[in-house]
């Protein structure tokens, strides 16, 4: 609601109330003089209230100002009042001729109009308070909003590139060994491009097609060597309409293959485990710790530091990420409360 309609909305509102409080009055031409300046009044200072003094002194927290022009104001009106409707003349008064017509006014008629005039600005002033915190709080939470959207775009762009890199890699080291292993992995990438570049673009997926990709990311992985790693997978999803955020599993899937040293085959292993059930989704990943990474980060680089920025953002307060990092083991259990 902007300043104008603010402005015509009270006024009418005093105008109405205006009526309402002096209806039981016997209506002459002194009483309309008296109290149509005073509702004038009332109405001048809103207009001067809303459109000067609060939005330059008071919304910018220049107190001292505000408070001093609003007093001189109410001052200025309340002396001209005084000045005017202190003596009105009055048809068919006889008196002396000097005073002839006059009549001194009520002391409690004045103070209950000074004491309205006092109500009214006090009351604009509340009211544009009232809406500008509201305002303020709109641009402070759309704000936020397209911080989170901005960064939510930057963690994704980080995600992509690395995934691509990493897929690369093993499509480079496989070409060398076999070509036709070769050619099925380029169908697996190109799969996985298509989730990334067409699925990826939305904020929430079904979780069949996150663990789609998890997949086609270990058969591209295993493409590498004639042997079987030591891979195990077990995918459960009750409710094929649950959604994820997309691409939010795959970096404790990578940082297992990452740390564990899986080529060796001998002495490594990795266990992925997803399930979904009572709107909650659990998925776990634990993998050996190879020697020569014994003394790398636990966290595994920007891959899961991504993840949990990503989570703190979509999730809050709806996801609980435990990783530990014992006796040669590494360990993730992560716990989303599905509200999409």
């Amino acid at each position: 609601m902007n300043a104008t309609i603010r402005f015509i909305f009270q006024s009418v509102l005093w105008v109405v109330l205006w009526f309402v409080l002096w209806s039981q009055q016997t209506w002459d031409y002194r009483f309309l003089q008296e109290n149509s300046f005073s509702l004038i009044g009332q109405i001048s200072l809103i207009a001067l209230l809303i459109f000067y003094t609060a939005p330059k002194f008071l919304f910018t927290k220049k107190y001292f100002y505000f408070i001093a022009i609003s007093l001189t104001a109410i001052a200025v009106f309340i002396g001209i009042s005084s000045l005017i409707s202190t003596k009105v003349p009055l048809p068919n008064i006889q008196g002396p001729p000097g005073l002839r017509g006059l009549k001194p006014r009520p002391p409690s008629r004045y103070f209950t109009q000074i004491l309205l005039l006092l109500i009214a600005y006090i009351l604009a002033t509340v009211v544009e308070f009232v809406v500008y915190a509201k305002r303020k709080e709109e641009e402070i939470i759309r704000s936020k909003s397209e911080n989170l959207e901005t960064e939510l775009k930057l963690l994704k762009s980080q995600i992509n590139p690395h995934f691509l890199f990493n897929a690369l890699n093993n499509i480079y080291a496989l070409s060398a060994i076999d070509t036709t292993k070769t050619q099925e992995s380029i169908s697996h990438l190109s799969t996985m491009l298509r989730y990334v570049l067409y699925e990826c673009e939305r904020p929430f997926v079904l979780l069949s097609k996150e663990v789609e990709y998890i997949e086609n990311y270990i058969k591209l992985f295993a493409l590498k060597s004639s042997k079987k790693y030591p891979i195990e997978t077990k995918f459960n999803i009750e409710d094929s309409t649950i959604k994820i955020a997309p691409m939010l599993l795959i970096p404790f899937v990578e940082n297992s293959f990452k740390h564990s040293s899986i080529e060796q085959i001998k002495d490594t292993y990795i266990n992925i485990y997803l399930t979904s059930k009572n709107n909650t989704i659990t998925f776990k990943v634990e993998n050996s710790i190879a020697e020569d990474n014994i003394l790398k980060d636990a966290v595994g680089g920007i891959g899961l530091e991504n993840v949990k920025k990503r989570l703190e953002i979509l999730y809050p307060n709806k996801h609980n990420l435990s990783i530990s990092k014992n006796d040669g083991i590494f360990k993730v259990e992560l716990k989303l409360e599905n509200y999409v």
